[in-house]
C-alpha cells in the first residue's frame, strides 16, 4: 500500500524545514524562499503534467476529484465539492491536516511555502487552458481554502 501524501509531507518536513531555515539564515528569507518556490514549482509542474497524462481524461472534474481523493487519504482533508464537470472543479477545504501539522511545528509560513505554493504549478502542469484560482488558505489562517479549477476554451 502506498504511503499517504500527508505522511510523505511529514517525513519530508523533517529534512526540508531545517534546510530552508538554514538557507533563510544564509541567503535571507526572500532569496531562500524564491529558490524553494522555483525548485518546488518545477517539480510540481512535472507532477501535474504526469498526473494529467496518466488519467487519460480531459475532464477537469474527474481528474481533480481523483487528485483530491489522493491528497485527502488518511483523513488529511475534509472538503465540500461545489462544482464538478468536464470544465470545472470547485471545492472548499474545511479541514487540513497539512496546515495542522505545520502549525504544530510552529512553521505555518513554511507549510504555505512547501505545501500550498505547490498547488499552482501542479495545475500549470495540466496545460495552458486549465486555470486555478485560490484566494485563501487555512495555512494562512482562513477558515477554509477555496480551490476553483476551470478550463478556458477558445
Amino acid at each position: 500500500m502506498a504511503t499517504p501524501v500527508i505522511e510523505q509531507a511529514k517525513i519530508q518536513a523533517q529534512v526540508l524545514v531545517p534546510l530552508i531555515k538554514t538557507l533563510q539564515a544564509e541567503l535571507g528569507e526572500e532569496r531562500a524562499n524564491a529558490l524553494v518556490r522555483k525548485a518546488i514549482g518545477e517539480l510540481y509542474r512535472r507532477l501535474g503534467r504526469d498526473w494529467w497524462i496518466r488519467k487519460k481524461s480531459e475532464s477537469i472534474g474527474s481528474n481533480m476529484a481523483s487528485a483530491f481523493a489522493s491528497f485527502a487519504k488518511a483523513n488529511a482533508l475534509n472538503y465540500t465539492v461545489r462544482t464538478q464537470s468536464d470544465d470545472a472543479y470547485e471545492i472548499d477545504v474545511t479541514r487540513c491536516q497539512y496546515a495542522e501539522f505545520y502549525k504544530e511545528l510552529g512553521e505555518p509560513e513554511l507549510g504555505f511555502l512547501l505545501i500550498c505554493s505547490a498547488d499552482f504549478p501542479f495545475a500549470d502542469g495540466f496545460g495552458a487552458e486549465v486555470d486555478l484560482t485560490r484566494t485563501k488558505t487555512i495555512m494562512e489562517g482562513a477558515c477554509h481554502c477555496d480551490f476553483r479549477y476551470s478550463r478556458q476554451r477558445c
